[in-house]
């Protein structure tokens, strides 16, 4: 375990409901995380579709674990392995 706090990216688009929805339950949390809107930054859309072979949205990255969609218990785990619950 890390003594450092995990970090939490979803890249998503503003027209994707799971990306609200994950959106809405980090912040339910008071869990902070990054937000990037693929369709402003199409670069960075390409690089994690890239990274991991997906190209659905949203993909949530918590610390080296990424995630597809809106997984809540995937979400959960990966947010209690990192110490962020």
């Amino acid at each position: 375990m890390s003594d450092t706090q995990a970090t939490i990216t979803i890249y998503g688009a503003e027209w994707c409901p799971p990306c609200h929805t994950t959106k809405a339950y980090l912040k339910s949390r008071n869990i902070p995380y990054e937000y990037v809107n693929v369709d402003e930054h199409p670069d960075k859309g390409r690089e994690i579709a890239e990274k991991t072979g997906w190209t659905a949205i949203p993909i949530i990255r918590i610390a080296d674990e990424y995630i597809l969609g809106f997984d809540r218990p995937k979400i959960d785990g990966a947010l209690s392995a990192n110490n962020l619950v």
